[in-house]
């Protein structure tokens, strides 16, 4: 049964419905009805007069509308007619049309941490956040494996569509950066896998990274947690990074967070702790927060 959730973007013009199964390996974008002969529920879409454009990927739809309605207005509606066709019919696509695929696009972001660079793709890669931080790690993730063969790569972190990658010192990125992008390129068009299906991240030694589990948390954590997510995330998933919460302490107001990818080690991580974070949660939450300390950092 598949059930479907609604999630805004950072364009308030597109919405996103998103399943707990995955509707397709590949990623389709339809800009008018048109181009549609391989899904009749995206030919339904296309028949409401506020569709602009549908983008498929992985396990979400993505909706474009044109500015004649709000979101709030038709988003129940939609996610009930995503959720009943998939219910009855069990696949987005029509099973006699073969799809095509969209072409895999690799552009790259430089970052505030130097020694890292950002690898965007039009293409889903993961739902979890995969930091590689040594070629002994890579068991299970053979991108991340295929990556370790240049022998300047240091780091890989792994995110839904983008991957950040650490050179080493004695190496600079104009000399670098065409062929690690054509290199991702390639592996991602020839389909090969990114992680296993079964993979379990491995825990380092030198950086022991315990999972959190909000629901466990006191209230002033569930705060700081969802401050994180909103306020904080957004700007450091954009620089090539993660930021993940791991502890509170009430007695001397002192929050400890993770930093992935290029925040981690960067030369200015100190200024976006204090500057950034730090201020953020002082601010949202007053005579809360004393410190926020990286405790990988």
């Amino acid at each position: 049964m598949s059930k479907i959730t609604i999630e805004n973007t950072k364009t308030p013009t597109i919405i996103k419905f998103v399943s707990d199964s995955i509707l397709t390996e590949g990623s389709f974008e339809y800009n008018n009805i048109e181009e549609v002969d391989n899904s009749t529920l995206i030919q339904q879409l296309f028949h409401l007069p506020f569709v602009k454009k549908v983008f498929v990927t992985a396990n979400f739809i993505a909706i474009e509308r044109f500015n004649i309605v709000e979101w709030p207005d038709v988003q129940d509606d939609l996610k009930d007619l995503i959720e009943d066709y998939l219910i009855k019919n069990g696949t987005l696509f029509n099973e006699k049309n073969k799809t095509k695929s969209m072409p895999v696009q690799i552009y790259t972001e430089s970052t505030p941490n130097p020694s890292v660079m950002k690898f965007v793709t039009n293409k889903l890669l993961t739902t979890q956040n995969i930091e590689i931080l040594s070629i002994e790690q890579t068991e299970g993730v053979p991108l991340a494996s295929a990556l370790f063969n240049f022998s300047y790569i240091k780091e890989v972190f792994i995110s839904e569509n983008f991957i950040s990658i650490t050179r080493i010192e004695d190496t600079d990125w104009f000399l670098i950066t065409n062929e690690v992008r054509s290199f991702l390129k390639k592996y991602l068009e020839e389909g090969k896998s990114v992680i296993d299906e079964n993979y379990i991240p491995v825990i380092s030694e030198t950086k022991p990274i315990e999972s959190v589990s909000v629901e466990n948390l006191d209230d002033i954590s569930k705060e700081i947690v969802a401050i994180l997510d909103e306020y904080i995330k957004p700007a450091v998933t954009s620089d090539g990074g993660n930021i993940m919460f791991q502890s509170y302490d009430a007695t001397s107001k002192v929050v400890n967070v993770v930093l992935q990818g290029a925040c981690s080690g960067c030369p200015s991580s100190t200024i976006t702790l204090k500057n950034g974070i730090e201020a953020t949660l002082k601010q949202l939450l007053p005579n809360k927060i004393e410190e926020v300390v990286a405790i990988n950092g």
